[in-house]
């Protein structure tokens, strides 16, 4: 419906990124979205929306991203920023290569985002970002050591936003999920989560849909767990 509410997901294609829009598109959102893989189109062709094919890591496609939801709709409600994975290597062994890509994938994606939709949300007086960050930001761990590493700025980077833009109805934070099962169970992992078992992808889609949504409208500038309890960062 034309009076319906507007999202971006990024990294749509599969997994958590395509839970989230499947979760928004229940919820009544106009969605345009985009994945590495083509996913994303596919996933369009489905729910009846809008998918492209391009990466968070180059600028032009978030642009072009930004542009297609524009022209389509002439707003932006909501961003959920999601991305794929990154390298998981003994610490010494990562490439500056490999630290340059994370930054464009974890950091900059969400600041050039951030550049990209934010004049539109003032211009209709608001909106929400929500970013799929990762509970080793808050505690990191040598299994995953650029997202711990890269992630943790963007916790610094959502309470920053969060200050400059608040005040314009504007929110943003992040959820931080712990093990999800999108590649299967490790048995030696499971015995260290209170919860005993794996999270889903729709226990993070319905977290970033609350977040998105009015209901959380006093909640900005947040890293929120959604780990099942294997944080005990304070």
């Amino acid at each position: 419906m034309a009076d319906s509410p507007v999202a971006l997901v990024t990294a749509a294609g599969r997994g958590i990124g395509a839970a989230i829009a499947r979760e928004l598109h229940t919820r009544g959102y106009r969605l345009v979205m985009m994945s590495v893989s083509g996913g994303a189109e596919e996933l369009a062709r489905e729910l009846g929306q809008t998918g492209l094919t391009g990466s968070v890591t180059s600028e032009e496609d978030l642009e072009r991203l930004v542009a297609v939801a524009l022209d389509a709709h002439g707003r932006i409600d909501a961003v959920a920023a999601n991305t794929g994975p990154a390298p998981k290597k003994p610490l010494l062994d990562i490439t500056d290569d490999e630290w340059h890509d994370g930054l464009d994938m974890m950091l900059l994606h969400v600041v050039r985002l951030t550049r990209l939709v934010t004049p539109a949300m003032e211009r209709q007086g608001g909106g929400a970002f929500v970013n799929v960050s990762t509970y080793s930001a808050v505690q990191p761990s040598l299994r995953f050591p650029v997202s711990s590493t890269l992630r943790a700025g963007l916790g610094a980077y959502v309470k920053l936003y969060a200050e400059a833009h608040a005040a314009k109805g504007i929110r943003m934070n992040s959820v931080l999920p712990g093990y999800i099962d999108t590649h299967g169970v490790k048995p030696e992992v499971l015995g260290e989560i209170p919860a005993g078992h794996y999270g889903v992808p729709g226990d993070i889609a319905r977290a970033v849909a609350f977040l998105l949504s009015d209901d959380a409208r006093y909640i900005t500038g947040q890293s929120i767990l959604v780990d099942g309890g294997i944080s005990r960062a304070l």
